[in-house]
């Protein structure tokens, strides 16, 4: 079991909102465990409602969404992930760098997680069983990200660094956290 904690910094822009991303990732069992919270000028944020019926959707990233990547020591494919407040999701499969051999992983059918509003902003509480892509044994690079949208319609992005002189969360060198697991006899 691998438990971590992480807080997001934003790449600078002048619309940076008073507000701190931060949470912990957890892996156990090949299940990856992922909290956001969220605080400070969330009243200044574009939320998307609830969907009644969420689905697998494209481009969430164009509005607040929180993101993950995930990659495989030593090798060049990796999946993002997208999560919705809204409740959509969806995640990506690419071979290498950008869109790559990029399509929608299949052998992921649902990313489960929920989200609630707190006292102080909101949290956003993510689950995905690795198995269907990534055995047990290896050891996993992840990049912890999001997309902040102001109700004016400016975004913001946010990682746990920014290593180009513009966004670019695909960039392998902002897959700073790793994870793994012994496999028990």
């Amino acid at each position: 079991m691998t438990v971590q904690s992480f807080s997001l910094i934003p790449f600078p822009d002048p619309n940076i909102l008073d507000i701190a991303i931060t949470g912990k990732l957890l892996r156990q069992n090949n299940l990856l465990t992922i909290r956001y919270v969220l605080t400070g000028e969330v009243i200044n944020i574009f939320l998307p409602l609830p969907l009644v019926n969420p689905t697998r959707k494209d481009d969430l990233w164009k509005a607040t969404c929180f993101e993950f990547f995930l990659a495989i020591k030593d090798l060049p494919q990796y999946w993002e992930c997208n999560i919705s407040p809204s409740g959509d999701w969806n995640v990506y499969h690419m071979d290498s760098y950008r869109r790559i051999g990029f399509r929608a992983e299949t052998a992921i059918k649902r990313l489960q997680f929920g989200t609630r509003r707190t006292e102080n902003g909101l949290m956003l509480d993510a689950e995905i069983d690795l198995n269907p892509i990534i055995r047990i044994g290896q050891v996993l690079e992840v990049a912890v990200t999001a997309v902040i949208q102001t109700k004016g319609g400016n975004e913001t992005y946010w990682a746990l660094t920014h290593p180009a002189p513009e966004p670019d969360f695909h960039l392998r060198e902002s897959f700073i956290l790793q994870t793994a697991e012994r496999i028990h006899p």
